[in-house]
């Protein structure tokens, strides 16, 4: 039986259908492509959760697609800021309580903003972090954005 994080005992909480899928983490390369392969989940399927500052609101999440780059003009805008920057790597545990490579928009510290890229709604279901490197939670765009209050933006 797979550990549950919380990420999942959110979804849990709020009675959202997901699947846990576990995969083999290799340390020196955390892409979403490298899992995609190991894991055998589709690439277009993969998303990535990214923690941006803003120069006006502050800390925000972006979920756009593991192999697409967050165009920080679009994040900017969506998020109401005139300037936005990546956090820092050493930041980002302070901040979301979650490490690179198992970085989950749901159950961080504080409930940041989060915005989900318009194509992950082109899907059935999308693959998130489980909140721990090795595990990916597997549910459909629409149950992300209900558990996370999410804007659905262009982003990439």
């Amino acid at each position: 039986m797979m550990k549950k994080t919380n990420a999942a005992r959110i979804l849990d909480r709020q009675k959202i259908s997901y699947q846990l899928a576990e995969y083999t983490v290799d340390e020196n390369d955390l892409s979403a492509e490298h899992l995609a392969e190991v894991s055998g989940f589709p690439v277009e399927k993969v998303y990535k959760t990214l923690v941006a500052r803003g120069d006006r609101n502050g800390i925000f999440v972006c979920v756009i697609p593991g192999a697409g780059s967050l165009d920080l003009k679009k994040a900017a805008k969506a998020s109401g800021n005139k300037k936005v920057a990546m956090v820092l790597m050493k930041e980002l545990e302070p901040l979301t309580g979650y490490i690179r490579g198992g970085c989950s928009p749901l159950g961080m510290k504080k409930n940041y903003p989060v915005f989900i890229d318009e194509p992950a709604f082109e899907l059935e279901e999308i693959f998130i972090s489980a909140g721990q490197r090795g595990l990916q939670l597997r549910l459909a765009p629409a149950d992300l954005q209900k558990a996370t209050g999410a804007q659905v933006v262009s982003l990439t």
